[in-house]
């Protein structure tokens, strides 16, 4: 990555933690400087030399930029580990806020809520991770999971894997040899298989996607993720319910992979 693309994503990353365009500019570039006066900083990041003063007061509200009222002002930006905290903690708190009141808004109950049938389709590595980390760590007897993709093995789920309790049975499988030795370096615990599902191994010759991932949670909740191959965009259907056809037909299938013993029909 260049210098160039370095600063532009650092500062799209600053504006998607809430600071305007001229804010983040200002702050990167100040990075970059041991100190600097309006007139420098305006020229080594494009802001209008008027707008510097403006983005700076709100940096220096936000303890992200320090100021030395001597003529002309100078001002520079907070050490790198400094700057990260104070953004981290503004960033929890607003999600905390978010989180707050949303708690406290009333819910709001419609008649078809009663459904015992539901399935969800989810878009995204980082919705269906974090949906595969709460059903995991949710376990209370058992967690199946079927590994079809080898970077769906990322180190966040190995952790909660590994992190899960010691009284839930923990079964994983794969598509073949050689992601089943990953697994059983990564999870000592589980019991591991090379599933007999033929359709779960790669054949983009007729798919355009592959099976990623194939969780099932206390035989009462499942998730079934696709990946792409050329982009790695997974995209997931997520059903819960002890009634659910999805999660009915879904044991059965998954039987097929496991030994007898852990057999979900019997």
């Amino acid at each position: 990555m260049s210098t160039e693309d370095a600063l532009e994503e650092a500062i799209d990353v600053l504006q998607q933690l809430g600071l305007k365009e001229y804010e983040a500019r200002c702050f990167v570039g100040l990075s970059r400087l041991s100190s600097g006066t309006a007139k420098q900083l305006s020229e080594i990041t494009d802001v209008p030399r008027t707008r510097v003063y403006d983005a700076v007061r709100v940096l220096e509200a936000q303890g992200l930029v320090e100021v030395q009222h001597s003529s002309p002002q100078r001002f520079r930006a907070v050490s790198l580990p400094e700057a990260t905290d104070t953004l981290r903690d503004q960033y929890e708190a607003r999600v905390n806020r978010l989180t707050n009141a949303l708690e406290r808004a009333e819910k709001v109950s419609l008649e078809d809520d009663k459904s015992v049938q539901e399935v969800w389709a989810m878009t995204g590595s980082e919705a269906i991770r974090h949906r595969t980390s709460k059903l995991v760590s949710d376990a209370s007897t058992e967690v199946v999971l079927i590994i079809g993709d080898e970077p769906v093995l990322t180190d966040e789920l190995v952790n909660d894997l590994n992190e899960g309790s010691n009284e839930v049975d923990l079964l994983v499988g794969t598509v073949d040899e050689s992601l089943l030795q990953q697994v059983e370096d990564a999870v000592p615990n589980a019991e591991t298989f090379v599933s007999e599902l033929e359709w779960l191994r790669n054949d983009t010759d007729i798919d355009e996607v592959t099976i990623g991932r194939l969780l099932l949670v206390d035989r009462s909740a499942i998730l079934v993720s696709t990946v792409v191959p050329e982009t790695g965009e997974e995209q997931a259907i997520f059903g819960e319910g002890f009634k659910n056809g999805l999660v009915v037909i879904t044991r059965r299938l998954m039987a097929q992979g496991l030994v007898p013993a852990r057999d979900p029909n019997t």
